[in-house]
């Protein structure tokens, strides 16, 4: 697993050290200010730190990144897949697609962060998944998620994964009731 930090461009920051110093014959010498670069947004730490840990309880079979999402939280699932659209609240989401997709597997769907970056309240994760569908064909697919996150929640999502891939395996596999 890769975790990064989108680069920003760098902030330098004056440290306040513009002092006359006097010398013994009353004149002064300037001391130059010192150049201090700025650390990450600590939002960004946690988000990244968050959202990583949701993608290990789901890797691990102890929890999901969807353990984190916000009752109000919008999904969208961008393209042409037969589940492509934006899903408001977190009911909305699981009921239509979570719970659907869990019961068309027959094993867990295992996903393994190929990068992870973070930027303010946004966190990117670019993974890739896969797990055994009821009919004994393996599913596997790579995703892209846009997550923003408020107090350790996700609020919104935008997700893109292969859309043939999917609605292959969603038509093809009828789903445990």
């Amino acid at each position: 697993m890769t975790v990064q930090t989108r680069q920003r461009k760098r902030k330098w920051t004056l440290a306040p050290l513009a002092l006359c110093v006097p010398l013994a014959f009353g004149s002064a010498l300037s001391v130059p200010a010192i150049a201090v670069e700025q650390t990450p947004d600590s939002v960004e730490v946690r988000n990244r730190a968050t959202v990583t840990k949701g993608f290990e309880a789901w890797r691990d079979g102890t929890g999901s990144p969807y353990d984190l999402l916000d009752e109000n939280a919008d999904w969208t699932i961008v393209g042409a897949s037969l589940v492509a659209r934006t899903y408001t609240g977190r009911e909305d989401f699981l009921s239509n697609v979570i719970r659907p997709f869990g019961a068309r597997m027959a094993s867990r769907f295992v996903p393994e962060i190929r990068n992870l970056y973070a930027d303010g309240d946004t966190v990117i994760v670019h993974f890739d998944a896969e797990g055994t569908a009821r009919d004994g064909q393996p599913y596997r697919n790579s995703y892209a998620w846009f997550l923003t996150l408020r107090n350790d929640r996700i609020i919104k999502a935008t997700a893109f994964f292969d859309s043939i891939a999917f609605n292959d395996f969603w038509q093809r596999v009828t789903p445990t009731q």
